[in-house]
């Protein structure tokens, strides 16, 4: 009797739990089906939520964290859908769909190798299987440009480096690592929006990706905003104490930012070959860097200038615009070194760039008054230029070395007015007025 009271106590147990079994994998497939319904209908948030409660309800189901792989693949969630892609596979190994997803997954972070598996594992149980073979075709493409960007990027062919990787982005789009390659060879090339644009992107992600705060500080170094560029590369180094192009282009950019502002100082104090050393020291930081070493360009032509060494300015000032062919002030430093060694054709070539360049920017009818000053020194010096370089007699008179002021200088033919209203508006601004024979000053309405 005690051993049949046993059995029956056994088995009145046993019995409600494989019950509850059946009905808990009905209630899963239920709620399965739901989830279909609204991934159908692209519902992928519902269609998540009715395939977590399946997955809640039967935990062993490979199919369930297939589906829910598949909906977070269509999120653009490919890291937590990798999850649920390699779970099912684990679940069960012969799960084709399962190995294609976690395949998929792999490729769009950019891990082609760990794809290439994936889908080979796919093949072998499905050897005809057309997308397992069209998606391995696909990650080996992704391994291909791989191996031409790293070559390129040795090469410092940043344009090949971006084509590569914009081919490789479309078959891995959420892989930062390629994100990051094509930004920085952005940054290169001088394309510094479309560099902060990819790398504001991904930081907007994921806030501590340190190559994304190096890349954005690189963007902000070449654009001459050193110490913003410096609080980037910092900043970068604390997620990654290890980084070491931030490391290289931190160290760099505190030098560079050092030597040029002892070397402005050591102008303003009147120590010129001072000056001269520290620019030129500054120039030999970092050749990479096209706008500041555009700057320490001019500076030298400017200590140079003062040095009465013309054709050494003449020349700095031509390396300035090189490499920056918008950049003003080394026109308007070249036309006076011009000038001052009787090359009038080419002064006057200057100051026509200085005008044309002028003359498609935005207008400055809003501008501080030290903006002022600076334009007012400008149509100063291409008047007076354009005074002197087009009239044959003043030309002469001017070669003879004769004060043109004394001649009664007229200004004449050249209206100051009209240029100036191309730089900076129409009515309400500014205007010239004449103080004197060849001497003007501003009104300001």
């Amino acid at each position: 009797m005690a051993a049949a009271a046993e059995c029956d106590v056994v088995m009145a147990a046993t019995e409600p739990e494989l019950l509850d079994d059946e009905e808990a994998k009905r209630e899963a497939e239920s709620f399965k089906e739901q989830g279909n319904a609204y991934y159908a209908k692209k519902d992928y948030n519902e269609a998540y939520n009715y395939y977590t409660k399946a997955i809640d309800m039967c935990p062993k189901n490979a199919s369930y964290y297939g589906n829910r792989a598949a909906t977070l693949m269509m999120l653009g969630k490919f890291r937590e859908a990798l999850g649920d892609a390699q779970q099912s596979v684990r679940l069960d190994d012969t799960f084709v769909r399962g190995h294609l997803r976690e395949g998929k997954c792999h490729l769009s972070l950019g891990n082609a190798m760990a794809a290439c598996r994936s889908f080979q594992r796919a093949l072998e149980l499905d050897h005809k299987n057309a997308q397992a073979q069209q998606e391995f075709k696909n990650a080996n493409a992704v391994i291909e440009y791989e191996k031409i960007a790293e070559t390129d990027f040795e090469k410092r062919d940043f344009r090949k480096v971006v084509f590569c990787m914009d081919r490789a982005l479309e078959y891995a789009p959420a892989c930062h690592r390629f994100k990051i390659l094509k930004a920085e060879c952005l940054a290169m090339l001088g394309r510094y929006p479309e560099a902060q644009s990819v790398a504001s992107d991904i930081l907007r992600m994921d806030s501590t990706n340190a190559d994304a705060l190096y890349v954005r500080g690189l963007c902000l170094y070449y654009e001459d905003c050193i110490e913003k560029a410096v609080q980037f590369f910092v900043q970068a180094l604390r997620m990654a104490p290890d980084h070491e192009k931030a490391c290289v282009a931190c160290r760099n950019a505190k030098a560079l930012k050092a030597k040029k502002e002892d070397g402005n100082k050591a102008f303003k104090e009147g120590n010129y070959k001072l000056a001269y050393e520290l620019y030129t020291e500054a120039l030999g930081i970092d050749p990479n860097n096209i706008k500041t070493n555009a700057k320490l360009y001019c500076n030298r032509g400017t200590v140079n200038s003062k040095l009465r060494k013309l054709d050494d300015a003449i020349e700095d000032c031509t390396n300035a615009v090189k490499l920056d062919d918008t950049y003003i002030k080394a026109y308007l430093r070249r036309a006076q070194c011009y000038l001052d060694t009787e090359q009038y054709e080419e002064a006057v070539r200057d100051y026509e760039k200085v005008y044309q360049t002028e003359k498609t920017k935005d207008r400055h009818s809003g501008a501080s008054a030290e903006v002022q000053k600076e334009e007012e020194k400008k149509f100063k010096e291409v008047g007076e230029a354009f005074t002197i370089l087009s009239d044959p007699k003043k030309k002469t008179r001017y070669d003879s070395g004769q004060d043109l002021d004394e001649e009664g200088m007229n200004m004449g033919d050249f209206d100051a007015n009209n240029i100036f209203k191309a730089f900076f508006g129409g009515p309400g601004g500014f205007s010239f007025e004449a103080s004197g024979p060849g001497n003007f000053f501003f009104q300001f309405g």
